[in-house]
């Protein structure tokens, strides 16, 4: 058990997607679907993601984390999609973001035995990046991080990729009873620091005290208020 230490509304989507990486479970022996409802600060939902992976005879994982929102005249539908081996080191991953009429693609190539990460936009350019012996995207990375947490362990600041370099920091927030559905359930709440070049976002994370950690609710303070994904049974 891990225990720690007693816009407008298209910006607000924008957002809300461009930190969901970091975010009724139907689970079987090889696979797990989680679904979320995306909702307003007053309850309303503005769509949905779902989160699910899929364990491979071959070893290792095939991971996807899909997002439908939107309001009239604005749609987001993004799409993320990765491969990592069983110690969740990323292999592969893909983002096809779709947010309004902008639209794009880029796909990640890790190469364990280089540390490189070469990074290439469809339609466009090539880069390659250094990267550590065992770097992981952001949706490897959540799944890591449910990892660590079901060992009783806080994964330290480290450099995530969703296709630039960002660093991700932790801190133990508190243990937190929520009511989910109608279900009540024990969860560790946590603050996370996300930074890039430009970006700097601070939300939280509360994960259930189960033995697969299940990512059961997530708080995004916004100019609008406070936004939340949240499980839905």
């Amino acid at each position: 058990m891990f225990s720690m230490p007693s816009v407008t509304s298209a910006r607000a989507l924008l957002a809300l997607a461009a930190v969901a990486f970091l975010f009724a479970a139907e689970k079987g022996p090889r696979e797990e679907i989680l679904r979320y409802s995306i909702n307003w600060p007053s309850g309303l939902s503005l769509g949905e993601a779902v989160l699910s992976r899929q364990n491979l005879e071959s070893g290792g994982f095939e991971l996807a984390f899909r997002i439908d929102a939107g309001i009239p005249g604005f749609q987001v539908i993004d799409r993320f999609t990765a491969r990592a081996t069983t110690s969740f080191c990323s292999q592969e991953f893909e983002k096809n973001i779709e947010h309004g009429k902008r639209k794009s693609a880029e796909r990640s190539i890790f190469d364990a035995a280089t540390n490189t990460v070469r990074r290439q936009t469809v339609g466009g350019g090539s880069s390659e990046l250094p990267s550590e012996p065992c770097a992981r995207d952001a949706l490897t990375f959540l799944h890591f991080v449910r990892q660590e947490l079901s060992q009783g362990r806080l994964p330290p600041e480290t450099r995530v990729f969703f296709g630039a370099p960002y660093t991700v920091r932790f801190a133990y927030a508190a243990t937190q009873t929520l009511t989910i559905g109608e279900q009540r359930m024990e969860t560790d709440v946590l603050n996370i620091t996300v930074k890039g070049k430009v970006a700097d976002h601070t939300f939280q994370m509360f994960f259930a005290r189960d033995p697969t950690r299940t990512p059961v609710l997530v708080k995004l303070p916004l100019s609008m208020g406070l936004f939340a994904m949240e499980l839905v049974r």
